[in-house]
């Protein structure tokens, strides 16, 4: 059902279950500096459990050619719960094969939540696809700001091996999802519809076109992999308490779910690709105004700069879902293979280099990370809006 009403509450409960799913799934990056000291890992196989992470997200088009055969909802009330035991239990990791396997676990998850869950979304957004993956990240964004206050508490408490103790709020979620997530049926992609090949003129443009957003998507990655990956790491390594680099996490990705819900709503009006410009140019700016200033100055700027870096999510997202196709899963799995893939490459080139210089260097350095995504900005497409 591909109706122009825009459904608030559907829109409602699809963006919470996004928040359920992503609570659990930022337990990772607050954790990272006890995990770093209890099992004994350097920066680069810190990073590279952030890969782990998101391997199964090669399989995107695989599970968006299932999800537009099948019934999307039921996706969305599984793997919440699924993520939650995984995560919760990597407190209890004694080596880094455990962890491996726990994060490959939230891995699939993952991907069979984030594949199918934006097509949905848009379904039920109607018109105002861009306002609607707003709400839908926004809820993404405010999740990973509670998750890792979640954690971090539990830690505190029980300590590091009691993290498995907040597992039984993700499977209640699950339960209730169940209930409200029953409702959206009518929204379903119907399988008749999905029988028609992707033509070569087609299959040119999307070539075309995900190259400009993986050039994009690489670009902001870094940024990403510092600010939210190892930014209590470099905060500890500072000679700070976790709970500093934690707080500021939280600051930063509550500045990112505002970003998402503004960038969103304007790129309906304005168009998706003067948002990424606009996103590209900033990030530069506000990331050399992090280095030149110091004290709560410099942590201002880093909040802000949470804004502009995830006010492109919503924007990247509505952009794919723009592109008019009977496949809107496939293409989706391929944004997200893509957006997990070189995001969690950019972790592991963010941990190697921190290796050999330090995350203090790389800190000073990101400006210049930060112009790569411009010229991707400029160059992006952007079709007419999907009725």
């Amino acid at each position: 059902m591909n109706s122009p009403k825009y459904h608030k509450w559907r829109v409602f409960d699809i963006s919470m279950a996004h928040f359920v799913h992503d609570v659990y799934s930022s337990f990772l990056a607050p954790l990272l500096p006890l995990l770093i000291e209890k099992i004994g890992l350097n920066y680069f196989l810190a990073g590279s459990l952030t890969m782990y992470g998101r391997i199964p997200s090669l399989m995107n088009p695989v599970i968006g050619w299932i999800a537009d055969k099948i019934i999307l909802r039921y996706f969305i009330i599984l793997t919440p719960a699924i993520t939650a035991i995984s995560m919760s239990l990597i407190g209890l990791a004694n080596n880094y094969f455990q962890l491996l396997f726990l994060l490959l676990i939230m891995g699939f998850s993952s991907a069979f939540f984030h594949v199918p869950a934006p097509v949905l979304m848009k379904n039920v957004s109607g018109e105002e696809s861009g306002k609607g993956m707003s709400y839908f990240m926004v809820a993404g964004e405010l999740a990973r700001a509670m998750g890792p206050l979640l954690i971090i508490s539990a830690v505190s408490w029980w300590g590091l091996e009691g993290s498995w103790r907040v597992m039984p709020l993700g499977l209640l979620a699950s339960v209730i999802l169940f209930f409200r997530l029953k409702k959206l049926k009518d929204f379903d992609i119907k399988p008749k519809k999905n029988k028609s090949k992707i033509s070569s003129e087609v299959k040119k443009q999307l070539a075309y076109f995900f190259f400009i957003i993986t050039g994009f998507i690489l670009g902001r990655g870094v940024l990403r992999a510092l600010l939210i990956t190892f930014l209590p790491t470099y905060y500890v390594a500072m000679g700070h308490d976790i709970w500093v680099g934690t707080s500021i996490l939280v600051a930063i990705e509550v500045a990112g779910a505002i970003g998402t819900l503004i960038a969103g709503r304007f790129s309906d009006k304005l168009g998706r690709k003067k948002m990424l410009i606009y996103i590209a140019i900033a990030m530069p700016i506000l990331m050399l105004l992090f280095n030149i200033s110091t004290g709560i100055i410099s942590i201002i700027f880093l909040v802000i700069s949470g804004l502009f870096l995830f006010g492109a999510s919503p924007v990247l997202l509505a952009l794919v879902h723009d592109f008019k196709s009977d496949r809107p899963s496939f293409i989706n799995s391929i944004y997200m293979t893509i957006n997990f893939v070189f995001g969690a490459g950019a972790s592991m080139l963010v941990g190697f280099f921190s290796d050999i210089y330090s995350l203090d260097a790389l800190f000073y350095y990101s400006p210049l990370l930060a112009l790569m995504a411009i010229p991707f900005a400029f160059l992006m497409p952007e079709f007419k809006k999907v009725e």
